[in-house]
């Protein structure tokens, strides 16, 4: 893949430019050199609503303090450094209720691998505190789903998505959100890596190549680095990157030894090469970093384009499942869409005529009536849509 070419970036704002900056590694020397000039006629206040919005606080706070403090008012070095410390405590507790549930689950039988939090948090930047979480992302078996809820309430959590048909639960979605209002915790226990029809591989696939993520007293295990970067790369595309320390996460991925055979195998099999491309490009041309000759084989060539979609997002400072407008929930149903191959976008057609918890919603059916939901469902669509009109 040709990386020839540059972004046009005119029309992102400064602090934005700031902050991309801030975190590219090995780049202390430059900041020196430039900082008068990027420093110039900041608005803080919005740089630090994009600090907190990509959840890269962390890494902006350290490096202001090592390079630029005397550039940066003594607010927002405070308001930062408070952040920071909060997101220690907060990465401390969850790496603490991470492990319970490690052992909790397999002292009940249940293999489970950690997505994210605290543990490849760890993987990644060699420290808890330079890495964000505000959950813990645990995936099981579909077969164990309901055992590792009945331990989930037994324990103090609760579902807080009990309205989602039983329908629903195991087929259009991949996750259920649990929280515990003692511990002020937050789980989402998942059965898939990614909503269907995203192809993925299977639980004991992933368990094979499962890695102990060496952080905590109790073994937590953690996606081998392969396939973690596969997750990351399809997760970030998933979203439209719109939050930098998804990318920072792809560029730390790059920075281990990765075995590019395997990804190269992986990404053709369920046909990732395009987000992949996204994630290469996207890290390439706003992070400055670089990319090896066997990684950029991976790409496809529509990978500049939809890093190009991607742009969007990161520039909006929006999350990509807010309605700020009809337009924008359409521009996310498009970018949804181009991200799938031909095959899954038939799929996706398919998986609109599933029921879902808006049709319960409009009429309540019992468990032993739930399959009539299915024939309902085009009526249902026709409500809702009529409904909404006459609001308007």
């Amino acid at each position: 893949m040709d990386y020839k070419f540059q972004f046009d970036l005119t029309l992102m704002p400064k602090e934005l430019k700031l902050l991309l900056e801030l975190i590219k590694d090995e780049n202390d020397q430059h900041i020196q050199q430039q900082k008068k000039e990027w420093f110039a006629n900041i608005d803080w206040d919005y740089f630090l609503k994009l600090s907190m919005h990509h959840r890269i606080y962390p890494l902006v706070y350290l490096k202001l303090k090592e390079v630029a403090s005397e550039l940066t008012p003594s607010y927002v070095l405070q308001t930062l450094q408070v952040e920071y410390q909060k997101n220690t405590f907060q990465m401390l507790h969850l790496s603490g209720e991470m492990e319970r549930i490690s052992k909790l689950f397999t002292e009940n039988q249940i293999r489970s691998l950690f997505l994210k939090g605290p543990a490849v948090a760890h993987g990644l930047y060699g420290d808890i505190s330079l890495r964000t979480s505000k959950d813990i992302d645990v995936l099981v078996q579909k077969s164990d789903l309901e055992k590792a809820e009945e331990l989930l309430l037994k324990h103090g959590y609760k579902n807080t998505q009990e309205n989602i048909t039983l329908n629903e639960k195991k087929g259009r979605n991949y996750h259920i959100t649990y929280f515990n209002p003692r511990k002020k915790v937050e789980i989402e226990l998942h059965w898939r890596l990614h909503p269907f029809p995203i192809t993925q591989p299977t639980f004991n696939q992933l368990w094979e190549r499962k890695r102990n993520s060496n952080f905590t007293r109790y073994p937590v295990l953690i996606l081998g680095s392969e396939d973690l970067f596969l997750y990351l790369s399809v997760h970030g595309a998933r979203h439209g990157w719109f939050r930098l320390r998804w990318l920072k996460d792809i560029d730390q991925m790059l920075k281990q030894q990765l075995n590019s055979q395997q990804v190269n195998f992986l990404q053709k099999k369920y046909r990732y090469s395009h987000m992949i491309g996204q994630a290469l490009t996207l890290v390439n041309q706003l992070l400055s970093v670089e990319v090896n000759r066997e990684m950029k084989l991976l790409s496809k060539r529509n990978s500049k384009n939809l890093a190009h979609t991607a742009i969007f997002y990161i520039r909006r400072r929006t999350h990509s499942h807010i309605n700020e407008s009809e337009n924008l929930n359409n521009y996310h149903t498009r970018y949804l869409f181009l991200l799938m191959s031909p095959s899954r976008k038939i799929l996706f057609i398919l998986t609109l005529l599933y029921p879902s918890s808006k049709d319960q919603q409009v009429i309540s059916l019992p468990n032993s009536l739930h399959f009539l939901y299915f024939p309902l469902r085009p009526f249902l669509w026709i409500w809702r849509k009529t409904v909404k009109l006459i609001k308007l």
